[in-house]
């Protein structure tokens, strides 16, 4: 583990850039972007897109270590080269913003109103070769939809089994048990949550500490227990579906938590945009989140 990367992740002020859209957001991000699926054909030329699109915003003076602390790569993003080095070590070297890595396969069929994440049988092959390619830390989503003990409980469980197999890798893992913004119980489900979660902190020991990657909750600073918890490193906050707006004004009343947009920080970023106008847009966007995330 770098430990100028983790005193970074645990001092430093700013917020995590997440750009780990995989093969089934990928075209929705593109669309967003001003690229629609009749200009590609296949996976390989839609990778090769997304990837311009991502090195585009990495090289760009406004995506800086001064307000960004770290991103989230996909593998496949992970794999390809920017401006000649490979993405994870340009990012740190010459960014100064800490490499982290998607690992999950995706979600679950829904059940108990949750999906937890598929198997993951290769996950030790994969934190190899992030260690390897100079990744700090991992990411991994499960989705709560409803305020279902069973689910919620299931969906932490396996979140922290998980996470402790990364730690033992030697990364440091971001927890991320989503609660759908659309769910017609959030608050009851963001209560189970926040008491499942201090069931497995308190198990944990404060010098493997984890990250959480939670949704803005119902409560400001609901989850202030956990920001200031001895096992958390950081937490932090997904958009999920909210405007980046919406998204930075909620981000602002929960002291101590950081962001982690992805949609709400690519928003208004055009293919068809010239540099001056990208660097912009993206200048905004990057100023506006690391503000709310200052609070």
């Amino acid at each position: 583990m770098n430990k100028d990367q983790l005193d970074r992740m645990r001092n430093d002020e700013g917020f995590i850039a997440a750009l780990d859209q995989s093969g089934g957001s990928t075209p929705k991000a593109l669309r967003l972007y001003g690229i629609e699926e009749s200009s590609y054909s296949g996976d390989e030329q839609m990778f090769d897109l997304i990837h311009q699109m991502r090195t585009r915003m990495i090289t760009s003076p406004a995506f800086d270590g001064d307000r960004v602390l770290a991103a989230i790569l996909f593998e496949g993003t992970m794999d390809r080269d920017i401006e000649g080095v490979g993405s994870a070590i340009y990012l740190w070297n010459t960014k100064r913003i800490v490499p982290i890595l998607k690992v999950d396969k995706g979600l679950a069929d829904e059940k108990d109103g949750v999906q937890v994440m598929k198997p993951m049988p290769d996950l030790d092959a994969l934190l190899a070769k992030g260690r390897a390619k100079g990744i700090f830390g991992t990411k991994m989503r499960s989705v709560i939809k409803e305020a279902n003990p069973a689910g919620i409980t299931a969906v932490v469980k396996q979140q922290f089994e998980v996470g402790r197999q990364i730690l033992a890798a030697g990364l440091v893992p971001i927890i991320e048990p989503e609660v759908d913004i659309h769910s017609p119980n959030k608050a009851e489900a963001e209560a189970l949550l926040k008491a499942a979660l201090l069931d497995e902190l308190n198990r944990q020991p404060s010098d493997q500490p984890v990250m959480l990657k939670l949704t803005l909750p119902e409560t400001d600073n609901f989850y202030t227990e956990l920001v200031k918890h001895p096992s958390v490193l950081r937490v932090v906050a997904l958009s999920g579906g909210y405007s980046r707006e919406e998204s930075n004004a909620r981000l602002s009343r929960n002291t101590g938590v950081i962001a982690s947009f992805s949609r709400a920080l690519t928003e208004g970023l055009s293919a068809q945009q010239s540099e001056a106008e990208f660097n912009a847009t993206l200048d905004g966007a990057i100023a506006g989140i690391f503000a709310a995330s200052r609070t």
